[in-house]
């Protein structure tokens, strides 16, 4: 009897079945944390880029749950200034898959498999993940709550035979913090463009009160919640070929608390709302 995607969601919400252990990319030369499996060969691999104004402390819930549930999660803490490269951060991002991949982690009991690697990011660093995929073939790219960069990424996404998930808030899917339509219309691969119900670009940001008062978005416990069980079962499928979660890797599959976007389908403009002052001023002539 298969499982329900409902059943699906629920149990990827929860932390998987791997203690995790935490390390320094600073180590080996590249600023930055990584999470793994407490033991395990040929490993899949996530190389993570933040958000504006964030560091890898911002996610470490995501990246944990990931790790969580046998994977090596990387992520480098560059860029974190006003003025960032987008450019340079996808380097670091190519940088750190060189190195959790090329070197035994922990004390010699956790390998990654050359062939398993994918790259994700948040915001800004959704753009530098595809700037990263169209300079180094992947298994996957993971697109969360894309925001717009230089270069832009939509006008690398056509290079991308790579299979892409965008998720995008639903409150703001096509503000001019998102590029997330734009993106998937352009991705030349199998892409997904899901919406996740309720939720903002900045809603899986841990710890940004300073940022929240300033009206940059709170934490969405919610949003968090679903997205790391969207990208965990995105990531199940793609790099280890699991069947039972394919349905996180299939445009049709209907997902609770999301809804798939057909980035092609013209987009309806809302019917400008009238005041009742104007509406009075109409009737009146």
């Amino acid at each position: 009897m298969s499982v329900s995607v409902k059943s699906l969601l629920s149990t990827l919400s929860a932390r998987g079945p791997h203690r995790v252990l935490r390390g320094n990319l600073g180590i080996a030369g590249q600023p930055g944390v990584v999470y793994t499996p407490e033991s395990g060969l040929n490993l899949p691999a996530v190389a993570f880029a933040h958000g504006w104004l964030t560091s890898s402390d911002n996610y470490k819930s995501l990246l944990e749950h990931v790790a969580s549930w046998g994977f090596v999660v990387a992520a480098p803490d560059t860029e974190r200034g006003p003025i960032p490269s987008h450019l340079d951060l996808g380097t670091d991002l190519l940088t750190t898959l060189d190195i959790v991949s090329k070197v035994r982690l922990g004390d010699g009991t956790i390998s990654v498999h050359p062939d398993r690697l994918a790259l994700a990011g948040h915001g800004m660093g959704a753009g530098a993940a595809v700037i990263a995929a169209a300079q180094r073939r992947v298994a996957a790219v993971a697109a969360l709550f894309p925001a717009p960069t230089s270069p832009t990424a939509e006008n690398i996404a056509p290079e991308l035979d790579t299979p892409g998930l965008i998720l995008a808030g639903a409150l703001d899917l096509d503000s001019v913090s998102s590029n997330a339509r734009a993106l998937a219309t352009a991705w030349s691969g199998p892409s997904i463009l899901r919406t996740v119900d309720g939720a903002s670009h900045n809603g899986i940001v841990e710890g940004r009160r300073l940022f929240a008062a300033l009206g940059a978005g709170r934490y969405e416990h919610k949003t968090e919640k679903t997205t790391r069980a969207l990208l965990t079962g995105y990531l199940l499928n793609t790099l280890l070929g699991d069947k039972t979660y394919a349905p996180f890797a299939d445009p049709e599959a209907a997902i609770p608390h999301t809804h798939v976007v057909d980035p092609h389908a013209p987009v309806e403009e809302e019917t400008p709302k009238l005041s009742i002052g104007t509406v009075a001023k109409l009737i009146r002539g």
